[in-house]
């Protein structure tokens, strides 16, 4: 194979193509990782605006969160990668490589706690709950993550190791070979998008039982999936010299706080029902009852 030939043997064993990972327009190159993050914040905002109604939000309030989800998220996102690549960026004479964008380095997971302390400052200036503006970011999250995982595949990037399963994918070796390796890019696009079809259906089947319960599904349903996913990848960030995946820490950790949350506002409900006899609703503060 070619370097840059990716072969798909479950469309069939000749199944070869060699897409570009940039394209040229008037000698600047436009990275396709950036056209499908840019994709993602798009589509993202079009679905809160879409769903302000049910959110609780105003148009100003979708289209504030996004300008602010943006440059939050890549400045979480970069700043979180340099942080475990320290050498590369904090090192003598390499300070300057963090504002390197374009050569690449950015999490995802720092993307999300970026997007997230933006959120937890613009509900203190508009008096908004927290809770309010993370279920909306949920919704965001997920098709934005769903959509950004393909700029890895046309990167040749975040792939799993070496397997023989029908759909696994072929990429050029060191050696000129072909190794057979796990897309994982593509675990985690598809477990986005049914996380994002299942909270769809449930937004639309039942309201929410208080403000952050979106964000608290998204964040037990993402970090089951990342943590399985994150134990396939060749090229996941470690704490310092440790065999401990940061990423992958980081997905049980957010899994374990969402279902103990989850469980816990759950009993708080239901013990209200039984105290109060009436419809019960909880808030971001504690659980109100009303007859």
């Amino acid at each position: 194979m070619n370097p840059g030939e990716i072969s798909l043997p479950i469309f069939g064993e000749g199944f070869v193509i060699d897409p570009p990972n940039a394209i040229s327009i008037f000698g600047f190159n436009i990275y396709l990782y950036g056209l499908f993050l840019t994709a993602g914040f798009i589509f993202a905002g079009l679905y809160m605006y879409k769903r302000r109604d049910m959110l609780g939000l105003t148009k100003d309030n979708v289209l504030d969160l996004i300008i602010l989800a943006v440059p939050c998220g890549i400045v979480g996102a970069r700043i979180y990668y340099a942080l475990f690549n320290f050498a590369d960026y904090f090192g003598p004479g390499n300070w300057l490589n963090i504002f390197k964008v374009r050569e690449g380095g950015l999490a995802i997971y720092g993307g999300v706690i970026g997007g997230v302390v933006a959120f937890f400052v613009y509900s203190r200036v508009k008096k908004i709950p927290v809770g309010k503006l993370l279920d909306a970011a949920a919704f965001g999250l997920l098709i934005g993550q769903a959509l950004g995982r393909w700029g890895n595949f046309f990167n040749r990037e975040a792939h799993g190791s070496e397997t023989d399963l029908p759909w696994k994918m072929g990429l050029a070796s060191s050696t000129g070979g072909t190794i057979y390796v796990h897309p994982t890019f593509l675990y985690e696009s598809l477990w986005n998008v049914v996380g994002l079809v299942v909270l769809h259906v449930f937004s639309k089947k039942r309201k929410t039982a208080y403000h952050g319960q979106y964000f608290l599904l998204y964040m037990a349903w993402y970090g089951l999936g990342r943590y399985m996913i994150e134990g396939l990848r060749t090229d996941s960030l470690y704490i310092m010299n440790s065999n401990i995946r940061v990423s992958q820490l980081l997905a049980a950790v957010s899994l374990a706080v969402a279902v103990v949350l989850l469980l816990r506002n759950g009993r708080r409900k239901k013990a209200a029902l039984l105290i109060g006899g009436g419809t019960t609703t909880l808030d971001g503060d504690g659980v109100s009852i009303s007859d």
